[in-house]
């Protein structure tokens, strides 16, 4: 039986203007996760909400703390929950 999950995750830093979103958005994908990213209109930080398999989850988080290679990250923020199935794929929101 797999284990589904659900996670929030907020990264702070210089994630804006980076290719965070673009970063995040193909290592979901690859990872078979659903969910989506986006930016946060009032700090210097990207949400993303991601529905899977925890293992999955948990390679994604360890991606979202390195970031792509212009990143500057400065603290990761994380809130799992019960998934939902909420998502049909993942996606960028603007």
């Amino acid at each position: 039986m797999t284990d589904l999950a659900s996670v929030r995750v907020i990264v702070f830093g210089s994630v804006q203007g980076v290719f965070f979103r673009d970063f995040t958005s193909r290592r979901a994908r690859e990872l078979g996760l659903t969910g989506y990213v986006r930016n946060l209109p009032d700090v210097e930080a990207v949400e993303v909400n991601a529905e899977g398999e925890r293992k999955q989850l948990e390679t994604l988080i360890s991606y979202l703390k390195v970031g792509p290679p212009a990143a500057k990250i400065t603290k990761v923020v994380t809130n799992w929950s019960e998934y939902t199935g909420n998502y049909p794929r993942f996606s960028t929101r603007y």
